[in-house]
């Protein structure tokens, strides 16, 4: 069997482990595996790479990805499905497996659905908002790379008495903001699905200076909506704004500083939440989702994705899976409350 490999969206730790897992599930096999390169774009425009052991060796502590990824969504392109079905047929490939979160996978759903194409999913993205899977990996690592500059930015506001503003990543869902809020004693947390309003964040602030507290960590994520801060702007091939671009984290601070007067300064953690090594669960979960992709492959059932519930590694149906977003429900987010002001 010709087992092809993508990675598309965003890159995140953990890619390279998937690689490795399905290579060397499917080598042992027998089988071939060869790199679509830069994610869907690969298969439209016929950018291919073998991989051997030797290709997939050293991986597993290594971040990022080794055959490139793009934001290419071969639905908007011109002829771009049919390119994809003619590269794929015409390089010999039995299946793939596509590794990516909401619109990679959404891309392997509809061709599965719409051509039968032999694919099976594998669940990443640092926001964790995928539906049908308590978590995907490249999360963990984003909120322990995000825990550790709030731990660090405590005590710079500490001494200078300021409000520290955190901008995390989290397109639609507030997941690394809560998660690495709480784990990093955040005051506040602004996410896009349990809005607290600026007024409510700037009354807690106030409250903890009648306390003593001279001092307020601020964790939002990117997808907060704050008035004027992300009109317009560029979009990509998903229709996505680049929100980078709009600066949710230093608009949020002037408001702050200008309501409280209190020294306010932000903290824009960005693209390197996605970079450097993954941490051991991250490891270890990429692993486990590759090897289930390889089985899926093997067992001829396309059109799942691999996916933990619990402890146990399933697989579910692509369309069940990107159907929704995984929001932070407000149990998850009461946690956080609890600890605001």
């Amino acid at each position: 069997m010709r087992v092809g490999i993508l990675t598309g969206g965003g890159d995140c730790p953990g890619l390279n482990a998937v690689i490795r897992a399905v290579g060397r599930r499917v080598m042992v096999r027998g089988g071939e595996v060869v790199g679509v390169l830069d994610g869907w774009k690969g298969l439209v425009e016929g950018l291919f790479e073998p991989l051997g052991p030797r290709e997939i060796s050293g991986l597993l502590p290594r971040g990022g990805t080794i055959i490139g990824t793009s934001r290419t969504n071969p639905f908007k392109l011109d002829g771009g499905v049919e390119k994809v079905l003619e590269h794929f047929q015409g390089t010999g490939l039995d299946a793939l497996v596509a590794i990516g979160g909401e619109d990679t996978l959404g891309v392997a759903s509809r061709l599965y659905a719409e051509h039968n194409f032999p694919v099976v999913g594998v669940p990443k993205t640092i926001d964790n908002d995928l539906s049908a899977t308590d978590y995907t990996f490249g999360f963990d690592t984003a909120v322990s790379i995000a825990t550790e500059a709030i731990d660090r930015l405590h005590t710079t506001a500490e001494s200078h008495n300021r409000v520290m503003v955190v901008e995390v990543m989290g397109r639609h869902t507030g997941w690394i903001a809560v998660m690495s809020g709480i784990a990093g004693g955040a005051d506040v947390i602004l996410i896009p699905e349990q809005p607290v309003s600026i007024d409510e964040a700037c009354a807690d602030i106030r409250r903890r200076h009648e306390r003593g507290k001279d001092f307020s960590i601020v964790v939002v994520s990117e997808g907060y909506e704050l008035e004027g801060a992300r009109d317009g702007g560029d979009v990509d091939e998903f229709g996505h704004v680049r929100l980078s671009e709009r600066g949710v984290g230093a608009a949020l601070a002037r408001e702050i500083e200008s309501r409280t007067g209190y020294e306010t300064r932000t903290t824009v953690l960005g693209h390197v939440q996605r970079g450097g090594t993954p941490t051991a669960r991250d490891r270890v979960l990429a692993t486990r989702y590759g090897l289930k992709a390889a089985d899926l492959v093997q067992e001829g059932k396309f059109g799942r994705m691999a996916a933990l519930h619990g402890d146990a590694i399933v697989d579910v149906a692509l369309e069940e899976a990107t159907a929704e977003l995984k929001t932070v429900p407000e149990n998850w987010f009461a946690v956080a409350k609890a600890f605001f002001g």
